[in-house]
């Protein structure tokens, strides 16, 4: 799926650099990262995607978040939990790292509320710099609690995922429509 999503991207693009080279930037660090973020944000908004392109890729977005919110659901109940199955929590914080970066390749311009059904709000692309600065919270947030999980520290765990909640919770509260 991955693979199909790879190529609906390039195809939506007049140059494969115009995609790579920004999403490549924002598997960087820093104030690179967060530059990447929000450039690879503004260059998706300058070409829509045609429809069955949209709608593959909002496809991708919906089951990429589904992943990140069961890995979240798993986590919490684990870390509630007395004594905590950390392997658990590893693994889902690895699934949450592993995707966080991709957030900002999954809106591009054309894959809003007026195309089909999602729960992502218009204001993502009205406010592209604000959303891509939430982004980029996420994917450091998600970095922090995966390096948090390989330890054993469990009151470095819990605090770690209570950040990831936060920038989550920071984005959904401005940009997702609550089904």
């Amino acid at each position: 799926m991955l693979a199909g999503f790879a190529v609906l991207l390039l195809a939506a693009c007049n140059s494969t650099n115009e995609v790579s080279e920004p999403l490549a930037e924002a598997n960087a660090s820093g104030t690179e990262a967060s530059t990447a973020v929000e450039n690879a944000v503004q260059q998706s908004n300058a070409t829509p995607l045609e429809k069955q392109q949209a709608l593959a890729l909002m496809e991708e977005r919906h089951e990429g978040y589904e992943k990140i919110g069961d890995a979240m659901k798993a986590i919490s109940r684990e870390l509630k939990a007395e004594s905590p199955n950390l392997a658990g929590v590893r693994t889902g914080a690895g699934t949450i790292a592993e995707l966080a970066p991709k957030v900002p390749g999954w809106f591009p311009a054309g894959t809003g509320p007026d195309v089909g059904k999602t729960e992502a709000r218009a204001e993502i692309w009205q406010k592209p710099e604000d959303f891509a600065a939430k982004a980029q919270e996420f994917r450091q947030a998600a970095a922090a609690f995966n390096a948090a999980a390989a330890g054993s520290d469990l009151g470095a765990i819990r605090s770690a995922h209570g950040n990831l909640g936060k920038s989550c919770k920071g984005c959904h509260d401005l940009y997702r429509e609550e089904s």
